[in-house]
């Protein structure tokens, strides 16, 4: 690392990056796959593995931002991971990370992006692209021909055109790996990129089955947005003037289902789990950390908390957390090998009071429409169908209700930042001010609920309750006659 005033981030010979084999093309490159996948392979690179190096893609007109930072710093980047010790001390630590060797921002042209994954050195084409980047109806799973994120230049559009190309080169198989909190992330990958490649006709789909696997995955490491501040903190703590570093969690957790068409990445040097079923443990991920961030992110965001750990500072916050994961979550969860699930939530618990890491509220509420069919609605299912409690869910999409309706319970104006059906969403929470079931009206997320349902009646209770007592009162009431247990 250096240390000389106001160095950029620089991996100082730790090894030869010029000598790395362009072996992965990664489309999405932001804080989290910076915090994940790279982190992995900069692991390989330091133990003396030169096969693999990434190159990222854009394919965003905002994907400029990145594309001039890693530019600037020929790829490499800081990794900041904050934690406290067993002793409750800080325990940061500052490392760089230069796995990533090359970044093409491919928009408007994504010619340079085709290219290189047509080039036979790449083996991988990895994406993160958010939950809501997938041109695939979540509840059918068709491919959406008139989804944006199906265009020739979309990230799907240009795999495809990848393809086409690297079969006219004979570029040899290739591995499609999402790493999206998408369940059956592999499935939903090949649903968009055989629908784009329909464009190409029918011998390169028939390609496709010969050539092409897509793996499901399940990633897992909490990573707020940079903020100003981490960069002033890296800066005047360790001298480095990183235009974009990353922040994370010490915890990190990658379950790759063993299916690659290309060359196969070295799983056994890295702390990843391989198996042949990576549902259970999507599932889990999915159903536990993401469903809980979504449950508390709006109530939060009513009480105008700005971070995860001042949320979990909240008495109310937090016990109604623990009840969600415990007594609505887990009991539908299907039993998952080496995972004890008690400790797993334990330690969700224990990540998300972290008050090192600065997790924003604001973050966990982005593109609630496309997150709560994935996250929180299979619980909700699983319940209802059992006979079982939602007291909890319902309260957390009341809670997202009002949040859309735009104001805290102090006053503030809310500004929603992103959700991909934000306009019908807005819609349906206003209508809710006279009819306070309407708001389920809404069919992208709500179609699967029965109508009349047990989640309704509890749905509508807490809307009110949000409406007369607030956020605080309403968790309290919501939990009064609820234990913890174990049962469906």
């Amino acid at each position: 690392m250096t240390n000389a005033a106001h160095a950029t981030p620089t991996i100082d010979g730790a090894y030869d990056r010029s000598a790395l084999r362009r072996s992965i093309v990664h489309i999405g490159v932001g804080g989290f796959h910076r915090a994940h996948l790279a982190t992995y392979v900069d692991e390989l690179c330091r133990d003396g593995e030169t096969d693999w190096a990434i190159v990222g893609g854009g394919v965003l007109s905002a994907d400029s931002a990145m594309a001039e930072a890693l530019h600037a710093q020929e790829g490499q980047y800081t990794l900041i991971t904050r934690g406290l010790d067993d002793h409750g001390h800080d325990a940061t630590t500052v490392q760089t990370i230069g796995s990533i060797v090359d970044f093409l921002h491919a928009w408007p042209d994504n010619s340079s992006l085709i290219e290189q994954i047509a080039s036979p050195d790449t083996q991988i084409v990895s994406l993160t692209v958010t939950e809501g980047g997938y041109p695939v109806d979540d509840t059918t799973g068709s491919f959406l021909t008139d989804s944006p994120n199906a265009a020739p230049a979309s990230a799907f559009g240009t795999i495809a055109a990848g393809l086409e190309r690297r079969k006219a080169d004979s570029g040899g198989p290739i591995t499609i790996l999402s790493c999206d909190n998408v369940v059956g992330n592999g499935h939903v990958a090949e649903t968009a990129v055989r629908g784009c490649a329909t464009a190409f006709g029918s011998a390169l789909d028939h390609w496709i089955d010969d050539n092409v696997s897509f793996p499901n995955s399940m990633v897992d490491r909490i990573t707020p947005a940079t903020t100003p501040s981490d960069r002033t903190w890296l800066l005047e703590h360790h001298s480095i003037d990183d235009r974009w570093p990353v922040v994370t969690e010490p915890f990190r957790q990658w379950v790759v289902e063993d299916r690659f068409a290309g060359d196969r990445l070295p799983l056994e040097a890295l702390d990843v789990i391989v198996t042949d079923n990576v549902e259970p443990y999507e599932m889990m991920k999915l159903r536990l950390l993401n469903a809980g961030h979504s449950c508390l992110a709006y109530l939060s965001a009513l009480l105008d908390v700005v971070t995860v750990d001042e949320a979990m500072a909240e008495t109310e916050i937090a016990s109604f957390l623990t009840f969600f994961l415990e007594t609505e979550a887990r009991p539908v969860l299907p039993p998952i090998t080496g995972i004890d699930i008690d400790a797993y939530i334990a330690s969700l618990v224990h990540r998300f009071s972290n008050p090192s890491i600065g997790d924003q509220i604001e973050r966990l509420c982005l593109d609630g429409s496309a997150k709560f069919p994935k996250f929180l609605i299979p619980t909700i299912l699983r319940q209802i169908e059992a006979g079982g409690p939602v007291a909890c869910s319902a309260l957390a999409v009341a809670g997202w209700c009002e949040y859309l309706n735009g104001t805290t319970e102090s006053g503030q104006q809310i500004t929603i930042a992103s959700d991909p059906l934000l306009n019908e969403a807005k819609a349906a929470a206003k209508a809710s001010r006279s009819d306070p079931s309407a708001f389920l009206n809404f069919n992208p997320v709500f179609s699967d609920l029965p109508a009349g349902s047990s989640f309704h009646t509890a749905f509508v209770h807490a809307l009110e309750g949000l409406r007369s007592a607030g956020v605080r009162s309403t968790i309290s009431k919501t939990l009064e006659t609820r234990e913890p247990n174990h049962q469906p």
